[in-house]
């Protein structure tokens, strides 16, 4: 009896901060999502679905599917990079320094590093200098999807990398040897061995890249094209120029659902694995 008490008074706060920080505010958006729009900006607590009409705009489907295409590109990929470089810092005997190297870019304004490659792959950037210099045609590196992806990589790298090389400084490396052993290739002991021991870690990796990515709004902003706007930066249009509120909570909602969905999905698979390794 004594614990549940204990456990009431310590669930408690985090209860209130979770309501505080995270749902009212998200009620308050879906809230005014559903008002009209003031005269002046702002809202009229007068009940209206016209923040929603925007399904039927063909520009506004087609930056949806940029934005879902860019963010699980920009995912798989940082993912992809992340699992080799966590596995070489946790087996390495220079891991502190490295580490160190991986929050080093967090010690810089994010706007900074997004202009450090705006030098780099611009018009007039370093790329294209070196290219003609060389006597080659210089190349379109930025204001477009590939820009926004590579930026995007870059600038979640990080956020992918420290919760693997968690997971990975964990596991047991004998259980590859011991795959190895009963015959299974050195591919093998790692993708039926390694990675799904590792399962957590890429689930919180892929969550820490994809649910920024998705509400991204600088990147776009900065190095994408106008084929390569995300929902981000249509919400912060309505917001600021157009100052149609119940349109740009709206959005916002639809952004909120893609989120909630994803993270239901990647937990049900996560639920699914452990439900048959018992």
């Amino acid at each position: 009896m004594k614990n549940e008490r204990c456990g009431l008074v310590y669930s408690a706060p985090i209860t209130l901060w979770l309501t505080l920080l995270f749902v009212a505010p998200t009620l308050i958006v879906i809230i005014y999502s559903f008002l009209k729009k003031g005269i002046y900006g702002g809202v009229e607590w007068i009940f209206s679905v016209d923040g929603y009409n925007f399904f039927s705009s063909p520009y506004f489907l087609k930056v949806v599917w940029n934005t879902v295409e860019i963010s699980i590109i920009a995912t798989v990929i940082t993912v992809l990079i992340a699992i080799p470089v966590a596995l070489y810092i946790a087996t390495s005997k220079y891991k502190n320094f490295l580490l160190f190297l991986i929050i080093v870019p967090f010690w810089t304004n994010f706007l900074i590093r997004i202009y450090s490659w705006i030098a780099l792959l611009g018009n007039n950037g370093l790329l294209n200098n070196l290219l003609i210099k060389f006597g080659l045609e210089p190349h379109q590196f930025i204001y477009n999807k590939f820009a926004v992806i590579l930026v995007s990589v870059y600038a979640y790298l990080p956020y992918a990398i420290l919760p693997l090389y968690s997971a990975i400084e964990k596991f047991d490396f004998a259980l590859i040897d011991a795959a190895r052993d009963l015959g299974a290739s050195k591919m093998e002991a790692y993708t039926k061995t390694f990675l799904p021991n590792i399962k957590p870690g890429v689930i919180t990796a892929t969550l820490f890249t994809f649910i920024p990515a998705l509400g991204s709004y600088a990147i776009p902003k900065l190095v994408g094209g106008k084929n390569s706007q995300m929902l981000g930066n249509i919400i912060a249009r309505e917001l600021t120029i157009t100052r149609n509120w119940p349109k740009a909570t709206a959005i916002a909602t639809i952004l909120t659902i893609i989120t909630v969905i994803f993270i239901i999905v990647l937990s049900k698979y996560d639920k699914d694995h452990k439900g048959g390794k018992v």
